[in-house]
């Protein structure tokens, strides 16, 4: 095993060090940080003192060339949570690189809140979309979140008055474990207070009487969307999902993504999903974008084109919903050859010849062939009656560990 050259040291806000990380400290050749670290490590640091490049990327090159150096970096907290250390593991094999972490923020915020943290929802608004929120906003539901600057809190309590939770509780904690050390407490319709760069967000939500709280769990009203009417509805939708199985971490394409319905439930259902959606209609595209960012899953990527061809750059997905486009010739083949082993494939007809293909393809391929028929109450003059919609036909198969003729 190679020995270790690079050590990643997390450091609180009193710039107290372990034993290990002090002594590593003090026998690194080239230390890497932030002014604000050097400051707090003072005479600790002996060797060369280099803060960040910019742009940051230049960093992975300059390490390259300091292979079997003794390299220090210095960041802030458990740098293994949402911090540098997952992009370091990108470019330095494990075997050379120690990780010394300290105490995360949303370690010092659960303690300092008194909220059991394997209860606590932990995001990252650092440098992120805002509209991440969105998909979290269920009542009692609490919240730490990482923030970009002092204006964060501000924007979050614009945010979440304007969802209709303008009752919950928000606390900012400035400068956790140091000299400066402060908490501030309002809701988020009161909010007023100015803060420092350095703090962390905590929230528990409270709903407001026009609060719109949805869950997780797939089938999102079809009110929750904007559309155009070619949209997979939400009873389809969920039978869909359950047939799609999203996990975390997992990749899916959405073929006729439309107003992006598929995608969107499936970034809410598992932790560290992707998901790309390919629309030819620049209009649906368009409702796509505004769905994702109001339904909390601003990670949902969008492309201008049709498959299969639109489809020969993208990475091979988990998972794969078509919902349009069936007929297209070499379309199923094409998905199925890229779709991962043990992965997914889930398609949808309305029309005799989508259904004509989907069955052609349970006869070659096997899998379930079902069909869906959903009917829903409606008023008839002053009356109620059953207003049917189209049947819908899925088809999907999990994809065996073996080529697919």
């Amino acid at each position: 095993m190679t020995a270790a050259w690079l050590t990643l040291i997390g450091m609180g806000a009193d710039g107290v060090l372990s034993p290990a990380a002090r002594d590593t400290l003090a026998q690194a050749k080239v230390v890497y940080g932030g002014a604000r670290h050097f400051e707090l490590c003072g005479a600790g640091i002996t060797g060369e003192a280099r803060q960040w490049p910019s742009p940051f990327t230049l960093v992975y090159s300059d390490l390259a060339a300091l292979k079997g150096t003794p390299t220090a970096i210095l960041a802030t907290g458990d740098p293994q949570w949402y911090g540098i250390g997952s992009a370091l593991a990108a470019h330095v094999p494990p075997e050379e690189m120690l990780v010394l972490p300290s105490p995360s923020a949303f370690q010092l915020a659960s303690a300092r809140m008194h909220w059991p943290l394997q209860t606590v929802t932990c995001l990252s608004l650092h440098g992120r979309a805002l509209e991440t929120l969105n998909g979290y906003l269920q009542a009692g539901r609490k919240i730490l979140a990482l923030t970009s600057n002092g204006d964060t809190p501000g924007q979050v309590a614009r945010r979440l008055d304007d969802a209709g939770f303008g009752p919950s509780r928000m606390t900012v904690l400035e400068h956790m474990g140091g000299a400066q050390e402060r908490l501030c407490s309002a809701t988020a319709a009161e909010w007023r207070e100015a803060c420092a760069d350095f703090n962390t967000l905590a929230i528990e939500l409270l709903p407001g009487p026009d609060a719109k709280a949805f869950a997780r769990v797939p089938g999102l009203p079809d009110s929750a969307f904007r559309h155009d009417g070619k949209m997979t509805k939400r009873e389809v939708r969920s039978v869909t999902m359950s047939a799609l199985q999203p996990m975390p971490g997992q990749l899916l394409w959405d073929v006729g993504a439309g107003c992006g319905s598929i995608g969107i439930e499936w970034l809410r259902a598992a932790e560290q999903t992707s998901a790309i959606g390919l629309e030819p209609h620049t209009e649906r595209r368009a409702m796509a974008a505004e769905n994702a960012l109001a339904l909390g899953t601003p990670a949902l990527k969008l492309v201008d084109a049709t498959a299969p061809d639109g489809l020969t750059n993208l990475p091979d997905p988990d998972a794969i919903f078509i919902g349009g486009g069936l007929t297209t010739p070499a379309l199923v083949a094409t998905c199925l050859s890229r779709l991962k082993p043990g992965g997914r494939l889930v398609a949808n007809a309305v029309t005799l010849e989508g259904e004509a293909v989907l069955l052609s393809a349970h006869q070659t391929h096997g899998g379930d062939l079902i069909r869906l028929t959903i009917q829903r109450a409606d008023k008839v003059g002053g009356l109620t009656g059953w207003r049917p919609f189209m049947p819908v036909t899925q088809w999907s198969l999990t994809k065996p560990h073996g080529d697919i003729a």
